[in-house]
């Protein structure tokens, strides 16, 4: 075989099994890549929800992780819990048009089920679920039609269709 030959060869070996596993890799790098950006932005949505726990302790006296609301709250306190409550609807609307979508594989929906869990607990608080009509305004409508479904299983009722 002539050195020629053995070029020939090698550079036949090399598109044989060199390519495809060149593109096998930089698909795998591609993958674990995406997985690592949607982590982040997990991340990011979790520690924007710690923020916003801190910001409710700061506020303890407006009673948001009682299970009761507050009863007879001044002016002033409805006013910071508006606030606090459009802070939360922000926040419920961007891990929604992050991290929802219609098919998910098993790691999405993990994350995916954190938040709605924290969207069913906060709408069955009357203060949070009376005020949706007015925290909806303006809201991305898928997110709207997710939120009020998740409302209205979680309180039986119909009365925040009409947002």
């Amino acid at each position: 075989m002539t050195a020629s030959e053995a070029f020939e060869l090698a550079s036949y070996v090399v598109t044989v099994i060199g390519l495809p596993f060149a593109i096998g890799i930089f698909f795998y790098e591609q993958r674990k890549e995406r997985e690592n950006e949607e982590e982040e932005q997990y991340q990011h949505l979790s520690d924007a929800y710690n923020a916003f726990l801190k910001i409710v302790l700061d506020h303890a006296d407006l009673q948001l992780r009682t299970h009761e609301p507050l009863a007879d709250p001044t002016p002033e306190q409805r006013e910071r819990m508006l606030v606090i409550f459009d802070m939360l609807i922000s926040l419920f609307e961007r891990a929604y048009l992050v991290a929802y979508k219609d098919d998910m594989d098993a790691t999405e929906r993990r994350r995916w089920n954190s938040w709605d869990d924290y969207m069913r607990e906060w709408c069955r608080r009357d203060d949070f679920f009376n005020a949706l009509p007015l925290l909806l305004r303006g809201e991305d409508p898928a997110f709207q039609s997710y939120i009020k479904r998740v409302a209205k299983e979680e309180r039986g009722s119909a009365s925040i269709l009409s947002v």
